[in-house]
């Protein structure tokens, strides 16, 4: 999101941005009502998983936005801070209302930019699908000390809650890798083996930035090798950097894109 703002102010464009969060079907007492439910008929519900979204709806917007430059969508309001500003309880949703109609593109970032099922295919709407994700056990890691420090749970409850959506997970969410154009995956170089006990989550100079881009075709990777610093090629479609230069890479790598997206709108 830092990067796309950088090159939104930069190049003047002007985005609609939409955030994930606010397809989820529940509130967060809700959230908790169906989950507990859920169990009771031996089932699990996440918000990593059809069930747990309105992801027809979430398709619909994209529809809409394609065709019109509009669509609905509407905020989660996680935090105190924001619920206050809309006279809202923390954990609600603020109304439906609709997108400006005059953005240069839409900016959606969540969970499921690129989900398939027989039912719903919200990935065909999406002109540049981007991929952003640490390696599992990095991820449990983050999980596990922003829900222990912040949140207070116990490590216990968070692994119980990781083993939970590992199904939706694995489900939902992997497959979506699958269908980017172009995958940032952060790799640490240190000990992950064993997330559970970790105490501290490996910082980005102790990890490389694993990009794998869709289509090497029309990639001038040599460009990309002299403008980043220490990066190299690990295969024919993926470079690799040090995790500190990320941001630098993506708004290298994304400025050509961007100029392309938006010579489509306005042509």
């Amino acid at each position: 999101m830092s990067a796309f703002t950088h090159l939104f102010w930069r190049e003047k464009v002007k985005p609609v941005v939409v955030q994930g969060d606010g397809f989820h079907r529940y509130s967060r007492e809700e959230m908790k009502a169906a989950v507990e439910q859920a169990g009771k008929c031996g089932n699990t519900l996440t918000h990593f998983g059809p069930e747990g979204n309105l992801l027809d709806k979430l398709e619909a917007t994209f529809r809409e936005y394609g065709e019109s430059g509009t669509g609905e969508h509407r905020q989660y309001l996680h935090c105190e801070a924001d619920a206050a500003k809309c006279h809202q309880a923390c954990g609600t949703f603020t109304p439906w209302e609709r997108l400006p109609e005059d953005s240069d593109l839409l900016f959606y970032q969540g969970l499921h930019g690129g989900f398939v099922s027989p039912e719903i295919d919200i990935a065909r709407h999406v002109d540049l699908l981007v991929g952003v994700t640490p390696i599992v056990n990095l991820e449990w890691i983050q999980k596990i000390n922003r829900d222990a420090d912040e949140r207070g749970y116990s490590r216990e409850a968070i692994m119980h809650s990781i083993m939970e959506r590992m199904p939706d997970y694995v489900n939902h969410i992997t497959p979506q890798f699958s269908r980017t154009h172009i995958n940032f995956q952060r790799v640490p170089v240190v000990d992950t083996s064993n997330p559970f006990i970790a105490r501290d989550v490996p910082n980005l100079d102790e990890s490389f930035m694993v990009i794998r881009f869709r289509s090497p075709k029309g990639v001038d990777f040599a460009y990309l090798q002299r403008m980043i610093k220490d990066s190299f090629m690990s295969r024919p479609n993926t470079l690799v950097l040090p995790a500190g230069k990320a941001m630098l890479a993506m708004e290298i790598i994304f400025l050509p894109l961007l100029h392309e997206l938006t010579k489509r709108k306005r042509g």
